[in-house]
């Protein structure tokens, strides 16, 4: 054994501790975002709503079932940073990092932070493999409030994650959000859409790589979007000024492949900043590979025509996954 690795375990033994040896960081990273369209378990105990007790899991069986199969999908997928909408709580993630550990050998930690939707009961969080460096939540200040331009989110979570190489370092800030959803919801959806543009616009003026994802549950497909838009506000579209853009990757997207729910909406995006679209900055930092829906890993057999209060009854060997299909980004890292 080498002198110094040597050395290295005999400190950790003397104090008791795991030998941890840094490595560095991989080649590639894949960020993924899904909507697992209620992903509640079968124990009610925990709810409040009648409408959150009613969309839970009916059955122990029937919750083991979706673990197993989004389990698979995910270990398909293979992501190391996966942001997911509509899940229970902090519980149901720990259950399917448990299941990709058991089943699938992968080891994930879990990202979670308690959101304010009182109403459905419905979370954002994040599964990931890598160094998380910060984890939070925001809410605009009462004169914000007062101006009426925002409205709360009460579904997202900020997430800055870490890579190392050698002596140098590169990071990447996500905001994992999941919307207004419906015509209904249209107005204090645009308000959102303001919020998270207010949000990020200091960290674009930094230069920090940003990405934006979730599902942002706007009925305007990406070729038609304008600087009113759902869309066009978090990518700040109307901006003269490119350090100040997010790039809405739906573009990169073969138009066949655009729908990501089984209405044929593209609600589900990623929205990624300039210093990540481009590799101009001559620096060990990620830089844009490719997007790719992944519908085949959510559709099983014939796409299903709906699933609103009758998922459950679908066979399972025709069940789709969720209404939702993820969207994955690949960005060297060199």
């Amino acid at each position: 054994m080498p002198r110094r690795i040597q050395l290295v375990f005999l400190i950790a033994l003397c104090f008791n501790a795991p030998l941890v040896v840094a490595q560095d960081a991989p080649t590639s990273i894949r960020i993924a975002t899904w909507n697992l369209e209620w992903f509640y378990d079968h124990d009610t105990s925990d709810n409040k709503t009648d409408l959150s007790k009613k969309l839970s899991a009916p059955s122990e069986a029937e919750w083991n079932w979706r673990l197993k199969v989004t389990a698979q999908a995910i270990a398909k997928l293979n992501p190391t940073i996966l942001a997911l909408q509509e899940i229970e709580n902090e519980k149901v993630l720990n259950d399917l990092r448990k299941e990709l550990r058991t089943k699938h050998d992968l080891e994930f930690q879990v990202a979670f932070i308690q959101g304010r939707d009182t109403y459905t009961e419905q979370d954002v969080g994040y599964l990931y493999r890598g160094e998380l460096v910060d984890l939070s939540r925001k809410s605009q200040t009462k004169e914000m409030y007062d101006s009426k331009k925002y409205y709360n989110l009460s579904k997202h979570a900020f997430a800055t994650f870490k890579w190392q190489k050698g002596d140098t370092s590169t990071s990447v800030t996500l905001l994992n959000v999941h919307l207004r959803a419906s015509e209904r919801g249209a107005d204090a959806r645009s308000r959102q859409c303001q919020l998270i543009q207010h949000w990020i616009r200091p960290m674009l003026n930094e230069g920090q790589n940003v990405i934006v994802l979730g599902d942002i549950n706007t009925a305007v497909p990406c070729d038609k979007t304008s600087p009113g838009s759902d869309a066009g506000v978090i990518g700040n579209v109307a901006s003269s000024l490119g350090q100040l853009v997010l790039f809405d990757l739906h573009g990169e997207i073969p138009a066949e492949d655009r729908p990501t729910h089984l209405t044929g909406n593209q609600f589900d995006r990623i929205f990624i900043s300039t210093s990540l679209m481009f590799d101009m900055r001559q620096q060990f930092d990620p830089s844009f590979k490719s997007v790719e829906n992944r519908k085949d890993l959510c559709v099983r057999n014939d796409p299903d025509k709906d699933h609103y209060n009758v998922y459950f009854e679908i066979p399972q060997s025709e069940r789709d996954i969720s209404d939702h299909y993820p969207v994955v980004v690949t960005f060297d890292l060199k």
